[in-house]
Formats: C-alpha cells, sequence, structure tokens
C-alpha cells in the first residue's frame, strides 16, 4: 500500500531564508535598549558599542544600507558622547528617534 492522498510531494523543498533586520528594526531595538537601561547609561554605552559591531557586520554583508548605518552612527555618537544629563534628554527627544531624523546644524556650521 504505497498510496496515501495525504502526502506531501518529496519535490516541494522549502527553502528557510534568514530575516534581514532594516534600519527601522535596529533603531527600535537601540531605543528598545537604551530605555530599559535609562537608569544606567554606561551598560547602555556599552550595549551600544556591540550594536554597532553588529551594524557594520550587516553593513559589510549588505543587508543594511549606508544611510542607515550612518542614521544609526549619528545616533550612537551622540548617545554615547552624552552626560547623564543628556542621555535623559535624548531618550526623551521624540524626534531623535524618528526614522527621518537628523542632526542640527549649529550655526557656525550653516555658513
Amino acid at each position: 500500500m504505497g498510496w496515501w492522498p495525504f502526502s506531501k510531494p518529496k519535490s516541494a523543498r522549502r527553502v528557510i531564508e534568514p530575516i534581514m533586520k532594516d534600519g527601522r528594526t535596529w533603531l527600535l531595538e537601540l531605543r528598545d535598549m537604551c530605555e530599559r537601561n535609562f537608569d544606567n547609561p554606561e551598560e547602555a554605552k556599552r550595549r551600544i558599542r556591540q550594536m554597532q559591531v553588529e551594524w557594520q557586520e550587516c553593513f559589510d554583508n549588505g543587508s543594511l544600507s549606508n544611510i542607515n548605518k550612518e542614521a544609526l552612527e549619528s545616533r550612537a555618537f551622540r548617545l554615547l558622547s552624552s552626560t547623564d544629563q543628556e542621555w535623559l534628554r535624548w531618550l526623551d527627544d521624540l524626534e531623535f528617534w524618528k526614522t527621518g531624523w537628523k542632526p542640527v546644524l549649529d550655526s557656525a556650521d550653516k555658513d
């Protein structure tokens, strides 16, 4: 009895592709991690440095665009170089966490 009407065809093979993170996903993970460590900026800064390594790996393998990497790096720079008071201000700044955020240039840079 080799016939069974409910068996799967042998030729149907599923290809499982890895899930790639995009810039928006990385941004949400960065924000979530920072908010979980809002009261411990040093731990958050250590984790941001780890994330930067992951961003570079994703950029190198082509799963993260240059624009998204630069946007993440500009946020990371501000978070890493902030004091404890500035840290809380960055976390509370809703514009900072939007996908289209760009750093504001000082008046000396506009000349």
